[in-house]
């Protein structure tokens, strides 16, 4: 079981890596003589069409509804793995993340909400600085290497996936609009095709696939986000099965297995590299100190670390839940400073807020990737301070 967290931890970390340098790419471009470039690739139109069904959008939606799906897919596989089995199968287990997690979301978002109360479509971006990238707080994480204990890094694992979580229902109930009748039968059908298959023991991968692009294309068309059919996808796909030779094995940890790589070094980067593109150049200090952008700053920053500081806090005196074996105070609130490292969910959730429109000139994409940014460099210096 160790080896399969640690190896988990090292692609993460080698991911966050990877996702700074595809940020710094995108910044150049967009701010450099290469911006016109850069857009008309983010812009490129590309359409799939079989008979009169027709799905046309620029390159941009189709990693954002399209690759985000898979990434998506992947969350629900691991979601439902610590669920059954992991580190979230248990109310001990689950206790202070799940605790830290509520109050990551809870209080970012009434921050947000604090700084744009009576703009009707500002609002719309409270969810904005509940998010915590996984990829980037692991990897910061992972500079301190063993002098970190690994309950703490457990801690974080189980809070990122309860925050991924969090993040799937809120863009469930929270930006869908102009729900097609007719797509959400077909996608229902989808659905309980998918868990017949579960029940009655099929094994083949290419089977929920096949039915899982079905379920893709419809809920895209429902006016659902086409994100949530990888997470129902991901529920309907067996943890235990039977070969023909009746020997066992794990179709959802194989499939989590040959995905990660590919979310990891490919979709997420991918992802980052088509939305924070920020043009520097268009955005004025008046802007960048607007309501939005400053919602969003301080929500990552202050909400975040008070949030799961705070509840933790709170779980652990009212011995609801324990500090983290081998960690003191200090390192559970550097690891708290961490969660504020939005990046990838946040400006995901952005563009579902906003519908990807320019309206703050970039100064909303700019606040998260500024409050990631001293996230996490001050998460890092309090946890360097705290291992010492």
């Amino acid at each position: 079981m160790n080896d399969v967290i640690d190896n988990f931890l090292k692609k993460e970390s080698s991911a966050g890596i990877l996702l700074i340098g595809v940020t710094l790419l995108a910044l150049f471009l967009q701010n450099s003589f290469l911006s016109n470039f850069y857009n008309s690739f983010l812009h490129t139109h590309v359409e799939v069409r079989f008979g009169d069904l027709q799905i046309a959008k620029p390159l941009l939606l189709w990693v954002n509804d399209g690759l985000m799906a898979i990434f998506f897919f992947l969350i629900g596989l691991e979601v439902k793995r610590e669920i059954l089995e992991g580190h979230l199968s248990s109310v001990k287990q689950i206790a202070l993340p799940g605790i830290a997690a509520i109050g990551g979301m809870l209080v970012p978002a009434l921050v947000f909400l604090a700084f744009n109360q009576g703009e009707s479509f500002a609002m719309k971006g409270w969810a904005i600085p509940t998010a915590t990238d996984i990829a980037f707080a692991l990897g910061i994480l992972s500079l301190l290497g063993d002098r970190v204990p690994i309950s703490l890094k457990l801690f974080l694992l189980a809070l990122a996936i309860i925050d991924d979580l969090g993040a799937i229902i809120i863009i469930a109930l929270f930006y869908t609009s102009n729900l097609s009748t007719l797509s959400i039968i077909i996608a229902s059908i989808a659905l309980i095709t998918l868990f017949a298959m579960n029940r009655l023991g099929v094994v083949r991968k290419a089977a929920y696939i096949l039915i899982g692009i079905v379920l893709w294309v419809s809920v895209l068309k429902s006016g659902v986000h086409a994100t949530l059919a990888g997470v129902a996808l991901a529920f309907m796909i067996p943890l235990t099965c039977k070969d023909k030779k009746g020997n066992s094995f794990s179709m959802s940890k194989d499939m989590e297995h040959d995905l990660h790589v590919w979310v990891s070094f490919l979709i997420l980067p991918m992802f980052a590299f088509v939305n924070a593109g920020v043009d520097l150049r268009n955005i004025s200090i008046g802007e960048l100190f607007g309501p939005v952008p400053m919602g969003i700053f301080f929500g990552l920053f202050i909400g975040k670390q008070v949030g799961v500081f705070g509840f933790s806090w709170l779980a652990i005196k009212l011995k609801l839940a324990s500090l983290p074996q081998d960690s003191n105070w200090l390192q559970l609130y550097g690891v708290s400073i961490l969660t504020g490292i939005g990046f990838t969910m946040s400006l995901f959730v952005d563009s579902l807020a906003y519908n990807d429109s320019e309206i703050y000139h970039y100064a909303d994409k700019l606040a998260v990737l500024l409050g990631s940014f001293i996230s996490g460099s001050i998460g890092y210096f309090v946890l360097k301070k705290a291992v010492k």
